[in-house]
């Protein structure tokens, strides 16, 4: 039994205070002519201290918002119509998970993680005027549930419906809705457009890189963050998150596209109780089925009122809806560690050969990635995190868990991925494409990369 009061309420001890504020001298924040927050520390740790304070500084309202969705919080300031969002979140990460994955992390890892919390929470000492809707305080293993910086992160992709009819008996609204491309084939089309030019195709002798962005107006702000430990990076972030999601520093840019890729899939649960307790099915065996039960407060007639869902999850991962008498259990990219270690590394190589090393963590699932250099190597890279899976079967359906040789046999090595790497036409583009037109003649051959 998991039970975790609402998120913490209260004010800074003066220890507490004096120490955020010897870090905030340690940082410079100028702000150039267009308004954009331009951050200088000597540690990475201190920059994104100062990269979340000039964030809330902008909009500390989409920041909270972004964390209370991320954290499963949601209901406890929308009500009852977010609760099947706040399941989704404690279903693939509960609070006790989270802040067991930050006491984990390597220590350069949690400096990010505390400098975060940090930066934020110093902006609220500074600001009184600030009235959080329900965040007052941020905890250094919240970055631990938003490591996407895209705008339909994966757990998106996950329909609210099936998890209300499974955990609540009801249908929800949609929070996060997105477009099904089979059903709505004209519906007006979301994601960024990358081109990336070598060299030799232009005027200057230096490569050309357009990173435009398709979001809402102000989905992300616009930061350029200088430590002096190597990091020089200008783009735009996610409000909320330490790392440029999109931009460039001295030597290298990086953006990306939405991907049709599949990252994702359902497994089919043959589920029996035995003497009170559930198991599921695989292979000649009987599993125990994961089961922990999550408190998650709701805001119900101007008062907070505690639900107690009790959430499932097999080894593929977490029930997400029923199919007749079966269960569908979800396997996806959650893995936040590693995932903001690459997140945060990306901003800080210096050509090519890095970004590769970079590449191979493999945790940017829901995303394609246009790069450039300035030593002029253009490149295009369809997916990233890419499950690899038997042929045998179709997993554009759920597949039947029960059988051991559907599950997943680790990752695709990213050189087995569909990629253009400096090719003869001197550029790449995408624009939420098909990859075999990223470099016109000179494109990945589609017969190469059977489905």
């Amino acid at each position: 039994m998991i039970i975790i009061a609402p998120l913490a309420k209260g004010a800074m001890n003066q220890a507490d205070i004096d120490r955020l504020t010897d870090r905030a001298d340690r940082v410079e924040i100028f702000r150039d002519g267009f308004g954009v927050p331009h951050i200088y520390a000597p540690t990475d740790a201190d920059a994104v201290f100062g990269m979340l304070y000039a964030q809330a500084e902008d909009d500390f309202k989409r920041i909270e918002q972004n964390y209370l969705w991320a954290t499963g919080q949601l209901a406890s300031v929308e009500g009852p119509s977010a609760l099947a969002s706040d399941i989704r979140a404690r279903l693939f990460m509960t609070r006790a998970e989270a802040i067991r994955a930050y006491q984990s992390a390597p220590p350069k890892l949690r400096a990010l993680c505390d400098a975060f919390a940090d930066g934020l929470n110093y902006f609220l000492h500074t600001h009184p005027d600030i009235k959080p809707r329900g965040i007052d305080h941020f905890e250094p293993w919240m970055p631990m549930y938003f490591s996407e910086g895209s705008i339909g992160g994966d757990i998106e992709r996950i329909d609210l419906k099936g998890i209300s009819d499974f955990y609540l008996g009801e249908s929800a609204p949609q929070v996060a809705a997105r477009v099904d491309f089979d059903v709505a084939p004209f519906a007006e089309p979301r994601g960024s457009n990358g081109i990336a030019i070598a060299p030799e195709q232009t005027a200057s002798g230096n490569t050309l890189f357009l990173i435009n962005p398709h979001t809402s107006f102000y989905f992300r702000g616009e930061i350029h963050v200088v430590s002096e430990e190597g990091l020089n990076a200008y783009g735009a972030v996610t409000w909320g998150q330490f790392f440029v999601y999109q931009g460039f520093n001295e030597k290298t840019g990086w953006m990306h596209t939405s991907t049709r890729l599949d990252f994702m899939d359902d497994f089919i649960e043959d589920i029996t109780e035995i003497d009170g307790a559930l198991w599921y099915r695989y292979g000649i065996e009987q599993r125990p089925v994961e089961s922990l039960t999550e408190s998650i407060w709701v805001l119900e007639a101007g008062e907070l009122v505690e639900r107690r869902i009790t959430l499932y999850r097999t080894h593929h991962g977490p029930i997400t809806r029923s199919e007749g008498e079966y269960w569908i259990a979800t396997a996806m990219n959650w893995d936040p560690v590693p995932a903001l270690i690459q997140s945060f590394e990306r901003t800080k190589q210096t050509n090519l050969e890095g970004f590769l090393e970079m590449l191979e963590v493999k945790r940017n699932s829901s995303n394609n990635t246009v790069y450039a250099d300035a030593n002029g190597s253009v490149a295009y890279f369809h997916g990233n995190f890419v499950p690899r899976r038997n042929p045998s079967f179709d997993y554009d359906l759920p597949v039947p868990g029960w059988n051991p040789r559907t599950d997943w046999q680790g990752l695709h090595d990213i050189s087995e991925l569909v990629r253009v790497i400096d090719p003869p036409n001197g550029w790449v583009q995408n624009c939420n494409s098909t990859p075999f037109t990223s470099a016109g003649a000179f494109s990945p051959e589609r017969k190469n990369f059977p489905t």
